[in-house]
């Protein structure tokens, strides 16, 4: 049994295959999603085929709500839950998951997808071979802390620098949503492949930055054996 952590995948389809081909997750496996699995996709976004792939994964998937996801759901409800005639004066979502979802997808299934969405977990804690994890979109937080906002692990907080820097003390963290080209000046870590488009890791040990860029031209889905660190891409 093996755990797999796959970065923000923003409708690009064929990257996710990618990435699948190389993992080939069997039946015992689980595949941990963090986040943003919708808007952008570079030059061929395909938001359906990335819902129909994940769905009918046979291995076990762990998805964590990222903010895209997040708006996305928000602006369904809110579209389908106006009037037919009032819609076309609803403002235009802001990317091109909603458009591209609904020349294939009815309404029931828009708001099934919605649901689902609204369910996701905002944090997971897991235990591999001895060691404590979390996982979150763009920040981990102590579970033993306070209740927080949905939003500190959507976008995290103020003080990002300090949490890259630092981590959850007691845990291994995997985050996305902050494109790991932004720590090329970045003292506090190192990327693990190639430079500006791959895991980035603090010097600690105890962050992972997943997000290279998946989405955007140029950029790359990442993924990372939790058994094992072995990494993949596309």
């Amino acid at each position: 049994m093996s755990g797999y952590v796959i970065g923000d995948i923003h409708n690009s389809l064929s990257k996710l295959n990618s990435i699948l081909d190389q993992i080939s997750p069997s039946l015992h496996d689980t595949v941990y999603l963090l986040g943003d699995l919708f808007d952008r996709g570079a030059d061929d976004p395909d938001p359906v085929g990335v819902f129909f792939k994940i769905s009918g994964l046979s291995c076990t998937v762990k998805w964590i709500k990222g903010n895209h996801d997040a708006s996305l759901a928000a602006y369904i409800y809110e579209y389908y839950g106006l009037q037919e005639n009032k819609r076309s004066s609803l403002r235009p979502y802001e990317y091109n998951s909603f458009n591209l979802l609904k020349e294939r997808l009815v309404e029931a299934d828009m708001l099934n997808l919605a649901d689902i969405i609204q369910m996701l977990p905002l944090q997971l804690e897991i235990e591999i071979c001895s060691n404590r994890y979390l996982l979150a979109h763009a920040m981990t937080h102590n579970p033993a802390d306070e209740v927080r906002k949905p939003s500190d692990y959507l976008e995290g907080v103020a003080r990002m620098e300090e949490y890259w820097e630092k981590g959850v003390p007691g845990y291994i963290s995997f985050v996305g949503h902050t494109d790991v080209s932004y720590q090329y000046k970045s003292k506090a870590g190192q990327y693990l492949d190639d430079p500006h488009t791959s895991i980035w890791r603090n010097n600690s040990g105890n962050v992972y930055m997943m997000d290279c860029g998946c989405g955007l031209p140029g950029g790359r889905l990442a993924a990372i054996c939790l058994e094992t660190g072995e990494r993949f891409y596309a």
